[in-house]
């Protein structure tokens, strides 16, 4: 009579296969790794939203190639926390959490006069935070939400730092967008979505705005030695995806994520194009461009409208009062 394995140990092995294919498919479905070793000593690095997910383990990448890293963050209490795991995982005491809400043009002056009366240098400026698909609101000035932060926020920001981007060149700024671009339009003649809200059309004019902005500023910026390039981190498990029902409700929890978890990149894997478009030396004069998975990818035609890309450039100046002391 045949020996046959007893059906704990088929049950057991057939798990430990499956388990296995799961973190396979996951590392092959997190993309490209970044494998530069660049050391950032005296580098001075501002990242956004920088307490959780792609922008904390940006955050911590960049720490641990030793620079001094600024975490700029709307609440403090997590910035603080995290930035205590960040200094205690790199050996890296040079990491600072400081108040910006990009949802108040007041906390974002108020931080970049903070900056500059600390630093006379920046080298790098990460804009990664963001919101998602949330409910119909707006910002301090009256913005609607997903455009007022992903795009207007980080517009004024950037260009109030421009001067001393400028005066540390080369330096570097990466503006995270998302595919959703593909699907965006600006809509002209309703840019705040005061009629109609819809959070998913909403939220790809956003990110059509990250790159359109891009664009224009890189073209604004020929001629020096600073860049500026747009970043799809890729769909990643982070909590920009609370305002989505779908991933939040229990049957998803208890019976798709378990499934989904593979094919969907963790932060740290998020982070990589990020890291290849920040530190890569050989995108020392690449600028204007869109990354996906480390590698220039083409965008829509809505996307190349330069007389578009001007034309929300000038709203933007007016709604964030950019020109006005």
């Amino acid at each position: 009579m045949p020996w046959k394995l007893p059906k704990p140990l088929i049950y057991a092995s057939v798990a430990a296969t499956t388990v296995g294919v799961a973190y396979l498919t996951k590392d092959y479905m997190g993309g490209a790794k970044y494998k530069g070793k660049e050391d950032l000593t005296d580098k001075i690095v501002i990242v956004t939203g920088a307490n959780s997910g792609i922008g904390k383990e940006t955050t911590q990448e960049l720490a641990r190639r030793n620079a001094k890293v600024i975490m700029a963050c709307r609440d403090m209490e997590k910035c603080e926390t995290e930035r205590r795991n960040i200094v205690l995982e790199t050996k890296n005491k040079y990491v600072y959490c400081r108040k910006c809400d990009l949802a108040s043009q007041d906390s974002i002056r108020t931080f970049v006069k903070q900056f500059k009366k600390e630093f006379n240098k920046l080298h790098i400026l990460i804009n990664n935070a963001g919101v998602m698909r949330c409910p119909k609101s707006y910002t301090q000035e009256g913005i609607e939400m997903q455009l007022g932060v992903n795009h207007m926020g980080h517009f004024l920001l950037t260009n109030l730092l421009l001067d001393i981007l400028k005066a540390s060149m080369p330096a570097r700024i990466v503006n995270l967008t998302s595919a959703a671009h593909r699907s965006g339009q600006i809509n002209m003649k309703d840019l705040n979505w005061e009629n109609d809200y819809d959070a998913g059309r909403a939220y790809g004019q956003s990110k059509l705005a990250n790159i359109l902005f891009t664009r224009e500023l890189a073209n604004r910026l020929k001629g020096t030695d600073v860049t500026v390039n747009a970043v799809h981190p890729g769909i990643v498990d982070t909590n920009i995806t609370r305002h989505m029902s779908v991933y939040n409700n229990f049957f998803t929890r208890i019976f798709l994520k378990p499934f989904a978890w593979p094919f969907v990149r963790s932060p740290l894997q998020g982070a990589q194009t990020v890291l290849y478009a920040t530190l890569d030396p050989s995108l020392a004069n690449v600028s204007g461009c869109y990354f996906n998975n480390c590698e220039i990818k083409d965008v829509t035609e809505e996307a190349k409208n330069d007389e578009m890309a001007k034309w929300l450039w000038k709203v933007s100046e007016k709604w964030t009062k950019l020109n006005v002391t």
